[in-house]
Order: structure tokens, then C-alpha cells, then sequence
């Protein structure tokens, strides 16, 4: 028998996710926080619900969302003031939910924000300090969610988001300083962040937490060059001076699920969309 599944968050990545587990015979929920938004996910069944968060507390008008067996969390932190602290509230809020509806399993959308720059690879083990509130705020949600013993957490952090309507191209086009063009790029595509999901339901792993990115990592002149090239867009201007940066190791992920990446380098995206296969 199918699981259940509750997707929080059905947008960019919720959605077609939530579109796939319901090809595959999962019963799916997805929430969404615009009633204009509803038809849309009912269209491509998924049971829809409305749930608002903010600091104070979870708006659900209908708790029979979380009446569910695996709970996924994909909604990331605003871009406002103080999201280090309200961003773990929000999940608080949730949890509390998880409780008291005895959900056992649940994953988490995470990000490699969490990792500082080290001029060098990054690994699950490694000790981290985020650079940016966003970072710090996603890594309190983990430890907050990962230290509850009620249920289990697996924790997928997800590299820069790429393909179906994300055109890597428009990136870097409202950026007005010169960028760093030998920095490595940290990217994953929607097709293998979807896929991913649902070998960690089918594997059943649990309370883990995996580096999800590319193996491969171009530099960024090459890969944005290219991206520009394809689109028709302007080239982004770079420069050779040195920078920090950081370069996600996916290698436990791929080891603990036997996965092979549909896009092993974001290069490989890129040439599929030239050559109009996608």
C-alpha cells in the first residue's frame, strides 16, 4: 500500500514533485498559501490545502493536512529582517503539528547556505558557520527537527535550483559587480531533486542528512557563458581576481542510495537544452 504524503510548500519544487508521487500512487496533500493557487494543484491531483505561516503560529484552516504519513517541508525563508529567528519559530509551529498528528517520517528541504565558504570541498561532517541569516536560520530548523524524538528527519540540502522555468541565464543578469569567473558552481536540477526525494520514501531513510548538488562543478564563467550563449541573453561580465568559495560533496548521498545523477555537471543541462531535448 502507497503512503500518504503532505507536501508544505507546493511551489517550485512542491509541485512538480507532488505531480510525480501522484503518478507514482501516492495519495498527495500540497499547501499552498493563495486560494488562487487550489484549482491548480486539484488539476493535477493533488489534494489541496491553504496553510499560512507566521512567527507567532501556522494558519490551518484544515488540520486533516497533516492526518498523513510523511511530511515534506519545502518552504524556505523570507528575505526580511530577523528570518534567522523567525524562520525556526515557523518550524516550531510545525512541529507542533507533526505531534500531535504522530507523523513518523518527515523531509526537509534544507540548503547548502549552511556551509561556510572554506576554499574547498564540504562534506556532512564537516563544522560550518553560515555566512548569511538564511544559512543560519535553515540550520537552527534542522537541529530544531532533527532534535525532536517523536519522529525522524531526513535533511536534504539543496544546491542552487536549476531547470524547467529557472533559466540560469537571468542569474546573474541583474548583478552589477564583477563577478569571480574560476569560482566552482554548486547546482542541482529539478529532475534529480524530485527523483532523489522519492528514493529516500522508497528506501526509507531516515534521520540522515545528505549534500544534494551536482558531482560535477564547473566554473562559473564557463557555465553562465554558455547559459547567456544559449538564451540569447548578455554575456555577464567576470573577472580573474580571487574569491572564497565552496565546493558541495554529494559523495555520501550518492554511496547511502546507489543514485546516479541524470545531471552529473550543470554542463550536461545546459547541453540538452541546446541541443532541444528539453
Amino acid at each position: 500500500m502507497k503512503k500518504r504524503v503532505s507536501i508544505l510548500g507546493c511551489g517550485w519544487l512542491g509541485k512538480p514533485l507532488g505531480q510525480f508521487l501522484t503518478s507514482e500512487g501516492f495519495k498527495v496533500k500540497g499547501s499552498v498559501r493563495q486560494t488562487t493557487e487550489l484549482e491548480e494543484l486539484a488539476k493535477i491531483g493533488i489534494q489541496p490545502f491553504i496553510i499560512y505561516l507566521i512567527p507567532e503560529k501556522a494558519l490551518v484552516p484544515d488540520e486533516s493536512f497533516f492526518e498523513t504519513d510523511i511530511l515534506i517541508i519545502s518552504i524556505p525563508p523570507k528575505r526580511i529582517e530577523g528570518i534567522d529567528s523567525v524562520y525556526p519559530q515557523q518550524i516550531g509551529n510545525i512541529i507542533s503539528f507533526i505531534k500531535k498528528y504522530k507523523i513518523r517520517e518527515v523531509v526537509f528541504i534544507s540548503s547548502t547556505s549552511v556551509y561556510n565558504s572554506t576554499n574547498g570541498s564540504v562534506s556532512e561532517l564537516d563544522k560550518f558557520v553560515p555566512e548569511k541569516p538564511s544559512g543560519k536560520a535553515v540550520l537552527a530548523a534542522e537541529n530544531l527537527l532533527q532534535s525532536v524524538g517523536n519522529f525522524q528527519t531526513t535533511v536534504l540540502r539543496f544546491g542552487g535550483l536549476i531547470g524547467a522555468d529557472r533559466n540560469p541565464a537571468q542569474f546573474l543578469q541583474r548583478t552589477k559587480t564583477k563577478l569571480n569567473a574560476t569560482v566552482p558552481v554548486n547546482l542541482i536540477h529539478l529532475d534529480d531533486c524530485i527523483a532523489i526525494i522519492h528514493q529516500i520514501i522508497k528506501k526509507q531513510i531516515w534521520g540522515e542528512t545528505f549534500n544534494v548538488c551536482c558531482p560535477e562543478h564547473p566554473a562559473r564563467g564557463e557555465f553562465y557563458t554558455k547559459a547567456s550563449e544559449i538564451s540569447g541573453l548578455p554575456v555577464p561580465e567576470f573577472q580573474n581576481t580571487s574569491s572564497d568559495y565552496k565546493i558541495i560533496d554529494s559523495s555520501k548521498l550518492m554511496s547511502r542510495l546507489d543514485y546516479s545523477f541524470k545531471y552529473a555537471s550543470p554542463l550536461d543541462y545546459l547541453k540538452d537544452v541546446e541541443d532541444g531535448k528539453i
